[in-house]
């Protein structure tokens, strides 16, 4: 058993979601926690969980520091912070916070919620060229338009571009309605979803009309050499290996890019090679480019997706098992 004294302003600060992160904190610790004044007891829960004491402890102390380190304690920041410490103990929520947060011009701010993630952050202010690889829900796009916006505003880079492959997942661009951009738009779709999460629909309108932003099919970008930007190609895995290296080529002095994708989800014809698996191996030990994995711990959207994941990566090694079995001389 342990008893932590809370700052009163760290009560105050959490105090419309106080009762409802204490029982977050029971549940993924396994302990019990008793409340009175800003007096915390933290004793085991049964299940082994002598040892959660500690963390719960110095989890508590930890978002003491935050407050007075003046970073606001929503309702989703307490449930990051107590995920995070759930499952990585060591990690050290400042660096999380403080740290690696994305800030903009706007009230959106981004704190990375996995240790992948603050890498990932780290990376890109770090290194021209990065490279975010990982299954569905790992925040790989997302992240990388919230550094995109954050260094816009800050004046670092003058432009925005966001592409991705037109490539087709079952069903036929031509036999779409419309014009190109109408047949192109739902490709792109992600990336605006993400641009007006962190900037007024309004503003992101302005700049995109202005060209500030750009969001384009991956083709369009051939034969440019873009100074000064942020680019961002997404679904990357279904870049052929000339259009990597078309795109990685564009990129001009003072500028970042950022190429994010799921090789497990390639939908290029069997013939053709993924750009991104051939350049995450041919560039990776070039200084000032980073290559940043992401896994299942990182999803970071609706837990039944991080379930998905698994269940597919079981069948898929399933299949990977059958096809050695049905391989080996014994089974023929």
């Amino acid at each position: 058993m342990k008893t932590i004294t809370l700052d009163s302003n760290v009560i105050e600060a959490i105090a419309a979601h106080y009762d409802e992160a204490l029982r977050l904190i029971e549940r993924r610790f396994h302990v019990k926690l008793a409340a009175r004044g800003n007096e915390v007891t933290v004793s085991p829960g049964g299940n082994g969980a002598e040892s959660r004491v500690a963390d719960v402890a110095q989890l508590l102390g930890e978002l003491a520091g935050l407050k007075e380190s003046g970073v606001p304690l929503g309702r989703e920041d307490l449930k990051t912070a107590v995920e995070l410490k759930h499952h990585e103990p060591d990690a050290c929520l400042e660096d999380h916070f403080v740290t690696a947060r994305i800030e903009t011009s706007g009230s959106k701010a981004v704190v990375p919620k996995t240790t992948n993630q603050r890498l990932y952050i780290e990376a890109m202010r770090q290194n021209d060229l990065v490279f975010g690889i990982g299954p569905a829900g790992t925040g790989k796009t997302y992240l990388a338009v919230a550094m995109a916006v954050a260094l816009l505003d800050q004046g670092r880079v003058k432009r925005i571009i966001l592409a991705r492959p037109a490539v087709e997942a079952g069903e036929r661009l031509g036999f779409l309605p419309g014009d190109l951009a109408a047949k192109v738009d739902p490709y792109l779709r992600p990336l605006y979803d993400a641009l007006y999460d962190m900037l007024d629909p309004q503003r992101a309108e302005r700049l995109m009309e202005q060209g500030t932003i750009e969001v384009a099919p991956l083709a369009f970008m051939r034969g440019r050499t873009l100074d000064n930007a942020f680019m961002i190609l997404d679904e990357a895995q279904n870049a052929t290996s000339e259009q990597m290296k078309m795109f990685l080529t564009r990129i001009g002095f003072g500028s970042k890019a950022v190429a994010t994708g799921d090789v497990t989800q390639i939908d290029l014809p069997a013939q053709k090679v993924s750009g991104l698996v051939e350049a995450a191996d041919v560039v990776s030990g070039i200084r000032g480019i980073r290559v940043v994995e992401f896994n299942d711990k990182d999803v970071v959207r609706h837990p039944l997706v991080q379930r998905i994941i698994l269940a597919y990566e079981r069948l898929e090694n399933e299949r990977v098992s059958g096809e050695d079995d049905a391989s080996t001389p014994e089974s023929k």
